[in-house]
């Protein structure tokens, strides 16, 4: 028997071992799509408590704690850090099969050399070790950054964002290369009461009067190139339903005057201005030679009661099960067939997608690109062990799992770098499966280079973060 969260956890043989404390382990660290905040990050943000670097915003916790019996107030209310803290002390114990009962634990012992297993009675002692070393002189986010050794940073940042605090680190001393990602939902939503005020607030970062949908198209090309001299390389799209519907430039320009004017707008009509529009940045990302990522299948405030009163991103979304084949792939061939399909990352928040997205990943493949179209990380729902280990033996099953660009965080937390661990080890453990079994050569000169491709430079090369460029200053 093992013990608890041990260096040999989730590694059930020697090889497995082997290959995770040799191979994967000492990687670095590309985090290609994330939430956090670049001004925290040039602000070299600290916390008081470990309620509010662990707590604050982070839906995961949100949504088990509800689970478990906990009254609002305990989680986004007025309780004190401590009562909250005490709160989620308390479920831990009720989470396990859960990953983020492995995630706490994780969190605990790489950063704060803590050990034993979080619960009620260890409450108290971990809330004091863990504030007196927050507590500590010079110790902020850039310091978790350092610790975990990650070398790129890409931020999810709105078209009218100023980049402000990109053009900051990228001229400060921090090694961590901290990059912009657009992402241009806003602008796709024109059904959304934001959507007009939006619109306002393009013509302001892009300086361009939008008095029509080509002024609007010539103001996003703006900005992306704006983010592309920042440093910017990559764009995100969250279609949590993938339309696809043909128009001419003359239909969609009288649907986005209607939607601008505030008039609602049909289905087949947004379905129109959604694939015009996709295609026209999808050229934009190929020009510029960034990788395109679309979120697919998230159904979101799902609970109206909830989000009136707390917003977004709060922990009432779920997966959606809409039929995403045809249109994702008629979106994919609109720009295929103009030689404009940029680099592209898919993944759906289904699982019951996953051999839908491998499958259309190899009929897009080619150009000399290895990877090209890539089946994106298990992602939210799904980045736990079962799920990862679906998402790649999935991939393995149906194209190249040696070329997949690993993990990713998609978080809000700089303590969840961890994640990248928890999937190195599931992978490490995946590979050594086969070699126990005889499926896979017992060859070091075969794994070393899959295993350590796949947990940093696979991502490296395809980001194009392994050349000096201009405006990068990662080598």
């Amino acid at each position: 028997m093992k013990n608890f969260m041990d260096e040999k956890f989730l590694l059930s043989s020697k090889t497995a071992q082997h290959l995770y404390d040799n191979y994967a382990k000492d990687m670095p660290i590309i985090d290609y799509h994330c939430h956090l905040s670049p001004k925290e990050i040039y602000e070299n943000k600290s916390y008081k408590t470990i309620a509010d670097i662990w707590l604050d915003g982070d839906h995961y916790k949100w949504r088990l704690m509800r689970a478990n019996g906990i009254e609002e107030k305990y989680i986004t209310g007025d309780a004190s850090p401590y009562e909250k803290f005490l709160a989620w002390a308390k479920t831990v114990p009720k989470i396990i099969g859960n990953p983020v009962y492995t995630w706490t634990h994780l969190e605990l012992q790489r950063y704060f050399n803590i050990y034993v297993a979080l619960n009620e009675d260890s409450a108290d002692e971990i809330w004091e070790s863990v504030n007196s070393q927050l507590n500590r002189e010079g110790f902020g986010v850039r310091k978790l950054i350092e610790a975990s050794n990650v070398k790129v940073i890409c931020t999810t940042d709105d078209p009218v964002d100023s980049l402000e605090y990109h053009q900051q680190l990228k001229e400060s001393n921090f090694e961590t290369a901290v990059l912009p990602s657009f992402r241009p939902d806003k602008g796709l939503e024109l059904n959304r009461d934001t959507f007009k005020d939006w619109i306002g607030m393009l013509e302001e970062s892009a300086d361009i009067e939008i008095n029509n949908y080509e002024d609007f198209l010539a103001a996003l090309d703006a900005r992306a190139h704006y983010f592309h001299e920042v440093g910017g390389r990559v764009s995100d799209h969250a279609l949590d339903e993938v339309l696809y519907e043909e128009a001419s430039l003359e239909e969609v320009s009288k649907i986005f005057a209607r939607a601008k004017s505030g008039i609602k707008i049909s289905r087949s009509e947004e379905a129109k201005y959604k694939t015009y529009t996709l295609n026209f940045l999808g050229k934009i990302y190929s020009k510029l030679g960034w990788v395109m990522q679309y979120h697919i299948s998230a159904l979101r405030n799902n609970n109206s009661r909830m989000f009136d009163k707390l917003g977004p991103d709060t922990g009432f979304d779920s997966m959606n099960d809409g039929q995403i084949a045809e249109p994702l792939t008629k979106l994919l061939n609109s720009l295929e067939k103009d030689d404009a399909l940029p680099k592209t990352v898919l993944y759906s928040l289904n699982p019951k997608d996953n051999p839908v997205l491998a499958s259309i990943t190899g009929s897009f493949q080619g150009g000399g690109i290895a990877g090209k179209i890539q089946f994106g990380t298990a992602w939210w729902f799904n980045d736990t062990k079962e799920g990862m280990l679906s998402q790649m033996k999935t991939l393995a099953d149906m194209g190249l799992l040696s070329q997949f660009i690993g993990m990713l965080t998609d978080s809000r937390s700089f303590l969840s770098y961890t994640r990248h661990e928890y999937f190195r080890r599931i992978l490490c453990d995946l590979l050594a499966g086969w070699v126990e079994n005889g499926e896979v050569p017992n060859d070091d000169d075969l794994l070393k280079p899959m295993i350590q491709n796949i947990s940093y430079k696979n991502a490296e090369h395809y980001l194009g973060f392994n050349k000096k460029a201009e405006n990068l200053t990662i080598s």
